[in-house]
């Protein structure tokens, strides 16, 4: 029984193709025809049938083997290799850019190697809490093995495409789009994160093809139209909270240190009732939405 190791060690890798500097070979191969066509003259003008025949004759083959070798030529461009197959077989990539010669019987696919960029679709799915959001993301990437790109899926590009599309829906099922509970990670609130863990689940799903995953960010990201009155609501009123709950802290703190500067100053002795008035006084002026009407006592402290 063959494990999952075996099987990814038995695909197809890329490897460097034999190839040799075009320049050399395209001056060899213009001679070889020069030279061919120079017998083919001589073979027209020699004065004996046997000869006039030979000469034609290996001018001719020479002028077709010439040719042949010449096909072998390619130019690669920066950023583009080529992937070569002798009888569907595969024998290298050629990636050094230029003017290259290979065996003339391959055939060679030419493939870029250059960045590219894939944006999503906006995807209309549910987040961890089941609440309907939309979201896209975009995804830099470039092909890093020529031979698994061709050879191991169909159309890498579509390829890339789909699992793309997949890594997305799978990361906005697995976090809600608010944390609820402190400390959790968030699709709003750890876009870096969440990012990261995208880039990583995405790098494992295009393995196969020889792809390299260079970054990955989400482009759009927000509640569904159903839903985004309601949790907007939501968040005005968390953010009321946090707010409120900051208030109420620096009140006390205020209330804390009035008495503490009154008791120690002996500007004034309160009793408990006083002193709990007070408070309440202070904590109403502090914490109110509106300004304070200031009450102008002409009486004694207990009336």
């Amino acid at each position: 029984m063959t494990d999952n190791k075996g099987v990814a060690e038995a695909g197809v890798r890329e490897f460097p193709a034999r190839s040799v500097g075009g320049g050399l070979a395209l001056l060899l191969g213009l001679a070889g025809v020069l030279a061919g066509v120079g017998l083919v003259f001589a073979g027209a003008t020699a004065s004996s049938d046997g000869t006039k025949a030979g000469l034609i004759a290996c001018g001719v083959l020479l002028t077709i083997a010439a040719v042949i070798a010449m096909s072998g030529l390619n130019t690669v461009a920066p950023g583009e290799a080529r992937v070569v197959q002798l009888f569907g077989r595969y024998r290298g990539t050629v990636r050094t850019d230029g003017l290259r010669w290979v065996n003339p019987l391959t055939s060679r696919r030419p493939l870029s190697t250059r960045v590219r960029n894939h944006e999503t679709p906006v995807m209309k799915v549910n987040d961890a809490y089941g609440n309907p959001i939309e979201l896209a993301a975009v995804v830099v990437w470039r092909v890093e093995d020529t031979a698994r790109a061709v050879f191991e899926v169909d159309d890498f590009t579509e390829f890339v495409e789909t699992q793309t599309e997949t890594a997305v829906r799978h990361i906005a099922i697995e976090y809600p789009y608010d944390a609820h509970e402190d400390g959790g990670l968030s699709l709003r609130g750890n876009a870096e994160e969440i990012t990261e863990k995208l880039t990583a689940e995405l790098a494992a799903r295009v393995e196969a093809a020889g792809v390299q995953i260079i970054e990955s960010r989400f482009t759009h990201l927000a509640y569904a139209p159903e839903i985004a009155s309601a949790m907007l609501q939501r968040q005005q009123a968390g953010a009321i909270v946090a707010a409120r709950k900051q208030i109420v802290e620096g009140a006390v703190g205020m209330v804390e240190l009035a008495l503490t500067r009154l008791a120690e100053q002996e500007i004034v002795d309160l009793d408990p009732e006083r002193k709990a008035a007070m408070v309440s006084n202070l904590m109403v002026v502090l914490c109110g939405d509106r300004a304070a009407q200031p009450v102008v006592n002409t009486g004694t402290l207990y009336q």
